[in-house]
Formats: structure tokens, C-alpha cells, sequence
């Protein structure tokens, strides 16, 4: 318990590189995810094509490989600047690399979710569309998309769960998220050492309850909402 009381700030911190790689990761993981779901249900054989490799190169993939191949390579690609600041916060080059390996790792079951949920709504809503002039990018966007997001909420839910999880892998390659910070203390404080596991799953175990219990709320107004 020691070592939770004296490093309360440094588990903080490293709680809050937690946070700010999980929103980070899932915006865009959403944002590709969505994109490859419209390239898999296209009826453009090429873009059909780029998004089922698409998740078949990286759901079958292990993310501790796409992690070391988005660290290593995309700065040898000249972007070594890839550091911002929020003003009250500043996130490094590494950190960034980090979140968009998390992405594209993670865009490939976010868009699988996607998918599923666009076959799900009826051939009918997408043929009224095209009735009345839309394109196919405007009926997926107008009136398949939105009915397909709905449907979809719960394995959304579990691919941000996991996605919450498996922010402690970058701890492997020094960021210094909660997983980095329990290595850290585990190895400083080796009597406490079932505290402090103990103590910093239970933040993942908050985390992961947060977004179970919004995509609850989020399912059942929706739900009426159809």
C-alpha cells in the first residue's frame, strides 16, 4: 500500500497517458474503421479489395508487431515531428506513433463491427435511397450509416474495451502509460508488489466500466430512438 500512497501522482500521470492514448486511438480507429467498411460493402470491386486486406492484414496481425512496425518505420519516413500540444498538455512524436499503431490495429475490428451492422439494415432503406437520386456514398452516409452505428453499439463497445486493454502494450516500448508505471513500481517496491497489481487493475477495471455502462445508456436511448 506503500507504494500506491507515495507514487499516487506518478500512477495519476500515468493513468491520464492511458486516457489520452485510448481517445486518441478509438477517434481514429473509428474514422478508419468506417471508411474500410464503406470500401468492403462498395460495389467497387478495387475499394472492396483494399478494405478486405485491409482487415485481413491487420486482424491477423499481432499488435505488438504492428506496434514495433509503426515505431520503427514511420519516423524513417521522415516523420519525426509528429508532437503537438493542447497547451495544457504536451504529447511526443513517440506517443503519437504509438496512438495511430493502436488505430490501424484496432480500425480493422472497428470496421468488421461496422460492417455487420450496415448488412443489417434492409436492402430495402439503401434502394428507397437510390429511388430518389441519391448516390450510393449518399445513401451509405445519409441513411445506411446512421441506422448501422445504432445496431452496432454493443461490439463497438467491446472493440473500445479491448482497445482500452491493450493500451498497456505500449508500456513494451517505454511509454509511459499505467502498465509502464506498475512495471516501474513493481519493480521499485517488490514487498508491495500485489498492492500495486491489485491497485492499478482496478483503474483498468473503472475505465473498462465507464465505457461498458455509456454504451449501455447509449443502446437503450438509441433503441427508442428507432
Amino acid at each position: 500500500m506503500e507504494a500506491l500512497i507515495e507514487n499516487y501522482d506518478e500512477i495519476v500521470e500515468g493513468f491520464y497517458t492511458t486516457l489520452w492514448l485510448l481517445l486518441f486511438s478509438a477517434i481514429f480507429a473509428t474514422a478508419i474503421g468506417t471508411v474500410m467498411a464503406s470500401f468492403r460493402v462498395s460495389p467497387i470491386a478495387s475499394l472492396k479489395l483494399i478494405g478486405t486486406s485491409y482487415v485481413n492484414v491487420f486482424r491477423n496481425t499481432p499488435l505488438v508487431l504492428v506496434l514495433a512496425l509503426a515505431i520503427e518505420v514511420i519516423p524513417t519516413l521522415g516523420f519525426n515531428s509528429l508532437g503537438f500540444s493542447l497547451g495544457f498538455r504536451n504529447f511526443s512524436t513517440f506517443f503519437v506513433v504509438a496512438a495511430l499503431g493502436l488505430s490501424f490495429y484496432t480500425a480493422a475490428f472497428v470496421c468488421e463491427a461496422i460492417r455487420s451492422g450496415v448488412n443489417s439494415v434492409s436492402a430495402g432503406q439503401a434502394e428507397a435511397a437510390r429511388s430518389v437520386g441519391m448516390s450510393f456514398t449518399q445513401s451509405l452516409r445519409l441513411v445506411v450509416l446512421p441506422q448501422a452505428f445504432r445496431s452496432v453499439i454493443p461490439p463497438l463497445a467491446s472493440t473500445y474495451i479491448a482497445l482500452a486493454k491493450n493500451t498497456s502494450v505500449v508500456a513494451i516500448f517505454g511509454v509511459a502509460d499505467a502498465a509502464y508505471v506498475m512495471r516501474t513500481l513493481a519493480n521499485d517496491y517488490a514487498s508491495d508488489l500485489w498492492f500495486i497489481f491489485f491497485g492499478i487493475a482496478l483503474g483498468y477495471v473503472l475505465i473498462v466500466a465507464v465505457i461498458a455502462t455509456t454504451a449501455g445508456l447509449l443502446e437503450k436511448r438509441l433503441a427508442v430512438a428507432r
